[in-house]
């Protein structure tokens, strides 16, 4: 039987106190007791072991016992980052993010563009549902969220690596899964509801963004934006 896992952001030894909210969770919902084990991440690759010594509610101690890095589930073998339009229905939007996490993409930028019709971002609720995807699905790294920015402005700081657009407009687009074997870091535009403006294609393909199709269908952007993690994903996990 897997081992209770938390995620506590700075995770300090030998001796460790929990949040209160993970002593919370320990002590009177899982009713965890002294020299029961558990495993907690700093969702930056590091899987630790460790012991309750102080089965304190609001503030216990765990002895840890030992560190094991994940070096090869690090984003660094493969970074994907997805850069998607905030979503007129925030649950929408949510629900990308969580699978997202849960397939492993390394980073979110949410976009404002031009057709973006809501712009209201709650950043601890968002980064919350991604702490729990990552506890979920028992990975060690954290899914980088970053506030809200521009298009133009996200476009201008993309990182180095392979960048691509999948948009609506009638041009000749790659496809997605023979592109992403091309490097190791890849990051994708996804547009709103309504698609990116013509103004937006066109900056970003002359800052280099190659235009791809994610299929024969209209997907919706929450859609879109887990079809293309699910194949970059893939090739990541073929590498």
């Amino acid at each position: 039987m897997n081992l209770p896992y938390f995620y506590e952001e700075n995770i300090q030894g030998p001796v460790h106190t929990l949040t209160e909210e993970t002593s919370r969770h320990c002590v009177q919902v899982l009713r965890m007791k002294n020299a029961e084990q558990l495993q907690l991440t700093d969702g930056k690759g590091n899987l630790f072991f460790a012991t309750i010594s102080d089965a304190n509610k609001k503030h216990c101690k765990v002895v840890v016992d030992n560190l094991r890095g994940h070096v090869d589930s690090a984003p660094g073998t493969k970074k994907v980052c997805i850069a998607i339009s905030l979503l007129k229905n925030p649950s929408r939007f949510e629900w990308f993010l969580e699978k997202a996490a849960e397939i492993g993409v390394a980073e979110i930028i949410p976009l404002i563009c031009e057709h973006t019709e809501k712009e209201n971002f709650r950043y601890e609720r968002m980064n919350n549902i991604l702490i729990s995807a990552m506890l979920q699905s028992r990975q060690t790294w954290l899914c980088e969220l970053r506030q809200p920015e521009k298009f133009d402005d996200a476009i201008d700081s993309a990182s180095p690596g392979l960048k691509l657009i999948a948009h609506c407009a009638e041009e000749k687009k790659e496809n997605i899964a023979d592109m992403a074997r091309i490097v190791n870091n890849v990051c994708i535009l996804i547009g709103p509801e309504g698609d990116f403006s013509r103004r937006e294609i066109q900056a970003a393909t002359e800052k280099n963004f190659i235009p791809v199709s994610l299929g024969n269908t209209r997907l919706r952007s929450e859609t879109a934006g887990l079809v293309a993690a699910t194949l970059l994903m893939n090739e990541r996990i073929r590498k």
